[in-house]
C-alpha cells in the first residue's frame, strides 16, 4: 500500500499524535489518513497502525523504558532543520521529497551543535544533575528555546481559567 513518507509527512503526524486536546482514537485517525494513501478498512486499523509506528522509529525497538521528554519536534523544529541542513549540505526543506529515513540517519548524524546544547541541557535538568557554569549562562540567555512548553488538554485549559478568574477575583475583594 503506498504511504506518505516524507519527513513533513511524518512531522505533520508527529503534530496530531503529540496534540492533548485530541482524544487518541481521533489523533491515531488522522494519523493514519495522512500516512496512508487509501483508505485503511477498519479490521486492519491495528496493524496498519502498528506499521506506522514501526515506520516512524525506522525499525528500532520501542520497547525500553522513557527517559524524561528531551525532544519536542515541534517545538525544536528550527534547531532540528538547521542542524539536518548542516549534515545534509543544503537546505533540505527545497527538496522536493526526502524520505524520513533519510531525515532520519541525517538527524542522527548531527554532532555538536545547538540542539545538542539544548538536549543536553534539558536532561541535566530533568535528572537534577548541576548545570556548568556556560551551561548555566546559556540556560538564561536561550530559556524559551531550552523549556519545553506545556502543551494542555482543553480541560486543563479551562481549568486554567477558571483559576485565573479566581484569583482576579479574590484580588479585586482584597484592595
Amino acid at each position: 500500500m503506498p504511504i506518505n513518507a516524507d519527513f513533513r509527512d511524518i512531522l505533520e503526524i508527529f503534530s496530531y499524535l503529540n496534540d492533548p486536546s485530541l482524544p487518541d482514537f481521533i489523533r491515531w485517525e488522522i494519523a493514519l489518513a495522512l500516512f496512508y494513501a487509501q483508505p485503511i478498512p477498519q479490521q486492519h486499523r491495528q496493524q496498519a497502525a502498528q506499521a506506522l509506528a514501526d515506520f516512524i522509529s525506522y525499525g528500532t525497538d520501542q520497547t525500553a523504558a522513557p527517559g524524561p521528554k528531551l525532544l519536542d519536534w515541534q517545538q525544536d523544529a528550527p534547531l532540528i532543520i538547521g542542524d539536518v541542513n548542516r549534515v545534509a549540505g543544503q537546505e533540505i526543506r527545497q527538496l522536493p521529497f526526502v524520505h524520513w529515513w533519510t531525515f532520519l540517519s541525517w538527524f542522527h548524524a548531527v554532532g555538536e551543535g545547538q540542539l545538542s546544547t539544548v538536549v543536553a541541557i534539558r536532561d541535566k535538568l530533568a535528572r537534577g544533575k548541576k548545570l556548568e557554569s556556560w551551561e548555566q549562562s546559556f540556560y538564561r540567555e536561550n530559556r524559551q528555546k531550552v523549556d519545553l512548553k506545556k502543551h494542555y488538554t482543553p480541560q486543563e485549559l479551562l481549568q486554567r481559567k477558571q483559576l485565573q478568574q479566581m484569583l482576579e477575583q479574590s484580588e479585586v475583594k482584597h484592595k
